[in-house]
């Protein structure tokens, strides 16, 4: 299944492991981690600029799988009523709409996706699915990271319209869950998502907080989840763009 926002990727090592994994290797296995057949969140959002708060909101997430496809609705209810709907493809492009609460849908095109979703440090191409083929993948060692022990992985994009020329992921060993996504733009970092508090919910390991952060230090968007279920029913009509 596309993973929203993160790519993950890991490798296997200590007793009774006697080769390294590849980078295709690799992130096969981590795309292996147990994924929700369904997901009703709820999550804060800040802003910072500049190290100062300059905004809060509120969102409602909602998530279902269709088959190999998936849908995403957020619902922002606090300030403003913003609604964001994704429909993830496994075999073509992701379609995606925003609709403000004084307008119709819009729907985003390819050269919207590197642009600040509701003027926070995640773009819109943050919010896409990425399918394991869209990438070449190389191991690039090991490094101790607040997270824990990871196995840092390359992905290089392999070819077609993409906001970012590679990233780098950084794969808890202990599991195989990524808790860091160095993101990389004509050949320079251009910021890094941070996982914390992982846990497992419903057998589905869950960060409830993520942090894109800007490497200069000047800017982050910090998501904070409040509520989380897991495998529950989820209302189709939620995923239909008309009804927005």
């Amino acid at each position: 299944m596309k993973r929203m926002i993160i790519c993950v990727a890991s490798i296997i090592a200590g007793a009774g492991v006697l080769y390294a994994l590849t980078g295709r290797e690799i992130m096969e296995k981590s795309d292996a981690l147990p994924d929700p057949a369904s997901t009703e969140s709820r999550a804060v959002m800040k802003i910072y600029r500049n190290g100062a708060l300059k905004e809060t909101k509120e969102f409602q997430m909602y998530s279902k799988k269709y088959g190999q496809d998936s849908r995403v609705l957020i619902r922002f209810i606090r300030p403003t009523k913003i609604k964001f709907l994704t429909h993830s493809y496994k075999s073509r492009e992701d379609l995606q709409w925003l609709k403000t609460s004084s307008g119709k849908p819009k729907k985003i095109v390819g050269s919207d996706s590197g642009k600040p979703f509701v003027l926070s440090h995640f773009f819109y191409e943050d919010l896409k699915g990425r399918e394991i083929d869209d990438y070449n993948y190389t191991l690039r060692g090991e490094e101790s990271i607040p997270g824990g022990e990871c196995y840092k992985v390359e992905a290089a994009k392999k070819s077609g319209d993409k906001v970012y020329d590679r990233i780098e992921l950084f794969v808890r060993k202990s599991d195989y869950f990524v808790v860091r996504v160095n993101f990389y733009q004509k050949g320079k970092l251009l910021k890094f998502l941070t996982n914390y508090d992982i846990k497992s919910i419903d057998g589905i390991l869950t960060p409830l907080r993520m942090v894109m952060s800007l490497p200069d230090g000047k800017g982050k968007t910090e998501i904070t989840v409040t509520s989380v279920k897991h495998n529950i029913p989820v209302n189709d009509s939620l995923f239909n763009k008309g009804t927005l």
